[in-house]
């Protein structure tokens, strides 16, 4: 048997072929257009595994999947691949609407033809697996109850817009034409592999290279955080035994406002790789100008994920964390690799008090 993972070189994807691999003796196959957050570094301990094959494509080429399906015959395609910065969506939308919004229309189309030619009992245990956000639901106000799967779409950024747009077209396939898909719409992951534009590996790489740690606002923007293997573990979970044509969300019970979670990651490091002046890493915290549009809360309700498929995260955000900082450290030529180059000028363009 076999399954497909696009978008499997990102920061959740790649987790997730990492956690697959450890887990099951199953074939995976990996699809990834390798843009800039696509990093098969990241992916070099399982290269050499049978049971691992990596294809580098777009999902918006219909003759690239097509073929692919048709060869590997798999079980099931997850969808991992999306532009996924909110930053990033603010100054180039364009790349948002085609990679989430054209090319998940396109894998959909792809899926959908190879889904209806296999036969029985093939056809009636394929699974295509959608991974979404929490943000597709806009923002809470500090009194609002966390997101349920019933709450009405609402994004706010040309991200969230898209990943909204996607989830949309996925249920549309499910309703008419009988495709059976999955969604998981998760909070703000974190862990190994994180493309370092994002709060915590960027607060930690900043940290250690003297840099100023750059808030947004007041940073009290709250977000519920999700170790990455949790997500892997629940996603795995879903695909097992979710309904078909139903929404799971998939968040970690872990709101923490950003300038928490930045003294956090100071604490640890003030702990593990004290400051050579002996000062403290909240020294290097600067606040910056807010982004537009930028969402005050997210929260997620996961209970229907616990009460229908008995899953619950392991991690707390202070186990978590701890771990995140400490692979960060152990890992610095990852982190220095994907630090150079062009990446330092969307640093210096994007962070600017």
């Amino acid at each position: 048997m076999t399954i497909i993972v696009t978008g499997g070189a990102g920061f959740i994807g790649g987790n997730f072929v990492l956690d697959w691999l450890r887990q099951s003796d199953e074939k995976i196959v990996n699809v990834d257009k390798l843009t800039y957050a696509g990093n098969l570094q990241t992916l070099e301990s399982v290269a050499g595994n049978p049971n691992y094959r990596f294809v580098q494509a777009d999902i918006g080429d219909r003759a690239a999947i097509d073929a692919l399906l048709a060869e590997e015959k798999p079980r099931a395609v997850l969808n991992f691949a999306a532009e996924s910065h909110v930053d990033r969506s603010i100054h180039g939308p364009g790349d948002f609407i085609q990679t989430n919004v054209v090319g998940t229309f396109n894998l959909l189309e792809s899926v959908r033809a190879y889904w209806s030619a296999l036969e029985e009992p093939a056809r009636s245990d394929f699974r295509f697996l959608h991974v979404s956000t929490d943000e597709v639901y806009g923002t809470l106000s500090a009194e609002d109850p966390p997101f349920t799967e019933e709450n009405t779409y609402e994004p706010n950024s040309p991200y969230s817009a898209s990943k909204a747009a996607s989830d949309h077209l996925v249920r549309a396939w499910h309703h008419t034409y009988g495709l059976p898909v999955l969604t998981t719409n998760c909070s703000n992951n974190y862990g190994p592999y994180h493309f370092p534009e994002k709060l915590i590996p960027l607060v930690i790489a900043n940290a250690r290279a003297g840099k100023p740690l750059p808030i947004y606002g007041d940073g009290q923007q709250v977000r519920d955080w999700l170790y990455v293997t949790d997500h892997c573990s629940a996603i795995r979970r879903v695909l097992e035994s979710g309904k078909l044509g139903e929404t799971y969300n998939v968040g970690g019970w872990n709101e923490k406002a950003n300038l928490e979670v930045v003294h956090t990651i100071c604490a640890i490091l003030d702990e593990l790789q004290p400051r050579a002046d002996g000062e403290p890493y909240t020294k290097q915290i600067t606040f910056v100008k807010d982004r537009p549009g930028h969402d005050r809360r997210y929260a997620i309700d996961a209970r229907k994920l616990e009460r229908e498929l008995g899953w619950k995260p392991a991690e707390t955000f202070e186990s978590g964390i701890r771990k995140t900082v400490q692979w960060y450290l152990d890992n610095t030529e990852w982190v220095d690799n994907v630090m150079s180059g062009n990446y330092r000028d969307w640093l210096k363009k994007q962070y600017t008090a």
